[in-house]
């Protein structure tokens, strides 16, 4: 299967990121193992044009092999290929920028470029994206992406909803029409009953079809 088919798939299973901005790639490793251990599964490292970033990305590969890893924030060519280097799952951009989805391809990296208008969507569909992040989302509101879906036509690709969301709203953006939420400021704390309680929700979607 098609590395993008698999993230889909991963995400239709449980259509939740986590995006993390540590100042480096190691010093997540607490908060990962907080994840781990409440059951998320897809986290992304926001990349850094540092020396050492692909070296302690490689290194959280080895350390949590469950998780699904990928990096955030990649708007240089050098991020896409660092990315690569480290072993990242898949790439996420704000940006739609044809140069590094070429980039991401010559790798064999699932590059996700950040979309919001009509033209941004319809281009990266021109461009086979298969998945796309909705950004920032917050700016748009829920029903955004199924607006965009009549004038547009199917097949829409896989929409991951991101920037300024919370934990409380990622139910009710599903419910909107968006394939899976993405939350990085919005973070809040890691107590285990509120997320318990989110991924018992999404369990349930998924179970009942919905997801």
């Amino acid at each position: 299967m098609p590395a993008a088919e698999r993230l889909i798939a991963s995400l239709r299973s449980q259509p939740l990121l986590i995006v993390l901005r540590p100042a480096e790639p190691l010093d997540a490793v607490p908060v990962l193992e907080r994840l781990q251990e409440l059951g998320l599964r897809h986290v992304e490292i926001a990349w850094r044009p540092q020396p050492f970033w692909a070296e302690q990305m490689a290194e959280l590969q080895r350390r949590f092999p469950a998780l699904a890893l990928g990096a955030a924030s990649v708007c240089q060519l050098r991020g896409v290929m660092e990315c690569a280097a480290a072993g990242c799952r898949y790439v996420v951009s704000p940006v739609l920028d044809p140069a590094l989805l070429e980039e991401a391809s010559r790798w064999d990296l699932v590059l996700i470029p950040g979309v919001m208008s009509a033209s941004e969507v319809h281009r990266a569909r021109q461009l086979d994206c298969p998945i796309v992040k909705l950004f920032p989302a917050v700016s748009v509101g829920p029903g955004h992406w199924r607006r965009l879906r009549e004038p547009l036509g199917d097949p829409l690709p896989f929409c991951i909803a991101a920037g300024g969301l919370h934990r409380e709203d990622v139910v009710s953006w599903l419910d909107a029409g968006v394939d899976a939420v993405a939350l990085g400021s919005g973070l809040g704390g890691l107590e285990e009953e509120p997320w318990r309680e989110l991924l018992a929700a999404l369990a349930q979607r998924t179970i009942g079809g919905t997801a």
